[in-house]
């Protein structure tokens, strides 16, 4: 079943997630011999919320839970210690979504995709060229979000290297919160140095990490979990305050006709474009990576279309030229629109 978020305004929202974090910190409180229900009380949960798994829970609640627990444990480095310790299998379809990817590349990038469906306070943004890694705390206070930030950098990192089966050591890691000396327990992890009290949350990995083949990469199964993963997304993302959703779904019927700008959109979503420049900012976005990654998205998508042109496509995605849409895929993707629909046509069906 797919858990819902309350309706509320077209634009804002309290960010909710799975509550992964949260059983996890539940079960390791019980370990220690602590017991959770008056904690959860304090942090604004109920035990009632952690036993129904179909059950969302509110982030920033998520987020006392755990400095609750920290200070409970004595534990300062709880965010680590829950990271080194949790069962990926545990984030449940999203995990098979992103596990059954081809490359590295592939899976962070759906990680990228839906990552709210499972936390809506958090963004990830992978840039490919660059092959780093971003956090971007969405309606949420970032100050007060050490552990859950701790959690999911070690996290994602930990994660790499299962989906690959190789110890990937990071190049660095940017952390904005700040430690007054890094734990040697962080660097012995990570195999790199740690900057706190960085502009930004960011791991940045090797360049030749992006082509590490997945161990358990199946293109169909992928296929399949990707349309459950689109589906999930789609029941949710009416109810959810992210902005990207919104702006994909404007940008969707003004493609075609060449009017996908970011007064337009902002136009269609009732708001001012220096509104939606700061909104998708919030979000660690700005519109045009918006709207290259739709563009893609959807470029691949009609590459299956046995029966579409190149020009078909490239005026379905606003293009008034061929060539205007070969350049732009090529600076994208590195090769041009023929050669990936051919490659797309060349898969087994």
């Amino acid at each position: 079943m797919i858990a819902r978020t309350p309706k509320s305004s077209p634009l804002q929202s309290v960010p909710s997630a799975a509550g992964g974090i949260s059983r996890l910190v539940c079960a390791t409180l019980r370990t220690a011999g602590l017991e959770p229900e008056p904690l959860l009380s304090a942090a604004g949960l109920t035990i009632k919320q952690i036993e129904d798994r179909g059950s969302r829970v509110d982030v920033t609640a998520q987020i006392r839970l755990l400095n609750l627990a920290a200070n409970a444990l004595n534990d300062p480095f709880l965010g680590f210690h829950l990271a080194r310790e949790f069962e990926p299998r545990e984030l449940g379809l999203i995990h098979y979504v992103i596990a059954s990817s081809n490359t590295l590349a592939e899976a962070l990038s759906r990680a990228e995709r839906y990552c709210r469906v499972v936390n809506e306070g958090i963004a990830i943004r992978f840039k490919a060229e660059s092959t780093t890694i971003g956090l971007h705390c969405t309606g949420v206070e970032r100050q007060l979000d050490r552990h859950q930030t701790e959690f999911l950098a070690f996290g994602l990192v930990r994660s790499c290297r299962l989906l690959t089966n190789t110890r990937i050591a990071p190049l660095k890691l940017r952390l904005i919160h700040g430690r007054d000396v890094t734990p040697e327990e962080f660097r012995s992890f990570l195999g790199c140095e740690i900057e706190f009290g960085a502009n930004g949350d960011e791991i940045i990995l090797p360049r030749a990490t992006s082509t590490l083949p997945l161990i358990n990469s199946d293109p169909h199964l992928n296929e399949l979990l990707t349309a459950y993963a689109e589906e999930a997304l789609a029941h949710q993302a009416p109810h959810v305050g992210h902005i990207r959703s919104k702006v994909e779904r404007a940008i969707a019927p003004l493609l075609p006709h060449g009017k996908a700008t970011a007064a337009d959109v902002a136009r269609e979503l009732g708001i001012g474009k220096r509104t939606l420049g700061r909104l998708l900012c919030a979000e660690g976005l700005t519109f045009s990576e918006v709207l290259q990654q739709f563009r893609l998205d959807l470029a691949k998508t009609y590459f299956s279309h046995r029966d579409m042109s190149i020009s078909q496509i490239a005026w379905l995605l606003g293009y008034g030229e061929v060539s205007t849409f070969t350049h732009a895929f090529r600076r994208w993707t590195g090769t041009n629109p023929r050669e990936m629909r051919d490659r797309s046509r060349a898969q087994p069906g």
